[in-house]
């Protein structure tokens, strides 16, 4: 007998929540607290202690070379298959492109 919700693994909520300053705010560390999630979440008006700004580096430089593929930056196909083998293949160019720099 097939029961829903069984297939794959469960879902697991993260233990901590990295954000930048745009969410600092007693309101979304309550919120998360609720949740079981620990807040790591930059303070307005105080230094990059913490290193939250190098995981949204990281985020940010990624996101800007998938669109330096001028076909991934709108997405002009209908059909989800055809944009993530487009999104694959950039992939495989950027991680060529970079091991080729470090060869």
């Amino acid at each position: 007998m097939w029961l829903a919700g069984v297939v794959g693994r469960p879902r697991r909520r993260p233990e901590m929540l990295f954000a930048d300053r745009g969410y600092d705010y007693d309101k979304y560390r309550r919120l998360l607290r609720q949740r079981g999630i620990r807040p790591a979440i930059a303070e307005r008006g105080q230094r990059h202690g913490t290193g939250l700004g190098t995981f949204r580096c990281v985020v940010e430089r990624t996101i800007s070379w998938l669109h330096g593929f001028r076909r991934l930056r709108i997405r002009w196909q209908r059909r989800d298959d055809i944009h993530e083998a487009f999104l694959g293949l950039a992939v495989c160019l950027i991680t060529h492109h970079h091991d080729q720099r470090l060869c």
